[in-house]
């Protein structure tokens, strides 16, 4: 008679540590991989909303130019003298004294 109780006491032990640990892994993707996400995310967000005529920025592509016009989703951006071209504003990556700048602390 004891032998059964004991077996269904382990049983139940061995299932809700089973639920705890599935619990903590979900938590520890939302620390590690989640969270770092959305707030890289937001954090392009308000770059792109703060862009500024004039800005030197890197496009997705790797084009480097300088922003002439903003419109509500595009980006006419100066390539070269007198060569501009229409982007969309997604597609703008950073700012190109940014990237500059973690570039020279790469090397």
């Amino acid at each position: 008679m004891i032998v059964p109780l004991l077996q269904a006491g382990a049983s139940a032990a061995n299932g809700s540590m089973m639920w705890i640990m599935l619990i903590a892994m979900i938590v520890i993707m939302y620390f590690f991989m989640i969270r770092p996400q959305n707030k890289k995310q937001k954090e392009i967000a308000n770059f792109r909303k703060s862009l500024q005529v004039n800005q030197k920025v890197i496009t997705a592509g790797g084009i480097h130019g300088t922003i002439k016009e903003i419109n509500d989703n595009d980006v006419v951006l100066e390539i070269a003298s007198n060569v501009k071209i229409r982007i969309d504003k997604n597609s703008i990556f950073a700012a190109a004294a940014d990237a500059n700048g973690s570039q020279a602390t790469n090397k």
